[in-house]
């Protein structure tokens, strides 16, 4: 059985929701094609350990995860990202700076790509033990993309946790004093917010907006951009979407806003996806539902050419989440 005949099985059973449209059905109604287009970044997971439970997350990632990515899948990682030119490498978890191989992996893929990012809950790199990593963060010129899903301490830590929020504004401060998200020095600081309940974001120019004029109010914190995402409905948020009685309503919302125009920029376009043991998938979001890049599952050592223009994507209905509204690039 082919990755695309998995999906669509897979797609019937995600939802049990009368009245929702398959993804890959919706797609052939409106004549649109999802296929690739030339592979620029490497994602990596690096594991699923996490000094956080927050409720959005679609990988359970947590602190009693004991997946995590070996000494040996990181040099396959690092071998990978050197015999093809990736554009961009973005390096996420779980929470990475929990990997105890991440200052290797940050030091030898910063020379192999243009762009080189590490996805940052800003609790776990706040601790001090962590000071050689975010030395090494700058002197790499390596971008942070920091979650901080709202500017409501009450809100964010419904999510995140008990004292996440004043933690991420004093990681934020100490960001701030080594350059990262000021001009001119090279240091980039993106931040990613997500909504809090069973509801899609709002504008994302109106919410940069908000959040730098807040923070440079409350807390003289800069930042370079932010970035607005839908949570996808898998994992730990679709255990509380199902608790509270919300998925249905939350799903056939994404169904409904779904915008063909957003499947060019989307990111399993020209992306891989690598797990924390090494396997590939189109995306981060795939992981979560086994959905194998390709015809099946393949480790990186046995990759010898990436995917190119016109290969198939898994999809399945979380797909909507990352084409409703504005999308998710």
């Amino acid at each position: 059985m082919s990755n695309l005949q998995t999906a669509e099985n897979l797609s019937s059973n995600l939802f049990q929701i009368p009245d929702l449209e398959a993804f890959r059905r919706n797609l052939d109604i409106n004549g649109l094609d999802l296929t690739r287009t030339h592979c620029t970044t490497l994602q990596i997971n690096v594991g699923l350990l996490c000094n956080q439970s927050c409720k959005h997350c679609h990988l359970d990632a947590g602190p009693s995860r004991k997946e995590i990515m070996s000494r040996k899948t990181v040099d396959d990682v690092i071998d990978l990202a050197g015999r093809f030119p990736f554009e961009t490498i973005d390096i996420t978890g779980g929470a990475p700076e929990m990997n105890p191989h991440i200052q290797t992996l940050v030091r030898k893929l910063a020379p192999l790509t243009k762009t080189l990012i590490l996805r940052s809950n800003l609790t776990a790199i706040a601790e001090k033990k962590q000071k050689p990593l975010l030395q090494l963060l700058a002197s790499r010129k390596v971008t942070i993309i920091a979650s901080l899903p709202s500017l409501n301490e009450a809100q964010s830590e419904t999510q995140r946790g008990r004292d996440s929020f004043a933690t991420s504004i004093t990681t934020l401060k100490k960001l701030n004093s080594m350059g990262y998200g000021l001009p001119d020095t090279g240091l980039e600081l993106n931040l990613v917010s997500n909504p809090t309940g069973a509801f899609l974001p709002s504008s994302q120019e109106q919410i940069e907006n908000r959040f730098r004029q807040m923070l440079a109010q409350k807390w003289e914190l800069s930042f370079n951009n932010l970035y607005t995402f839908a949570n996808a409905p898998l994992g730990r948020f679709l255990t509380w979407l199902e608790g509270t009685g919300n998925l249905e309503s939350y799903v056939l919302k994404l169904a409904s806003k779904f915008n063909p125009c957003t499947l060019d920029g989307l990111m399993c376009r020209s992306l891989i996806s690598v797990s924390w043991d090494g396997y590939l998938f189109d995306c981060d979001f795939n992981q979560a539902l086994n959905l194998y890049m390709g015809d099946n599952k393949k480790h990186i050592s046995d990759l010898h050419a990436l995917p190119g223009p016109h290969d198939s994507i898994a999809v399945s209905e979380h797909c909507y989440t990352c084409t409703a509204g504005a999308g998710f690039t």
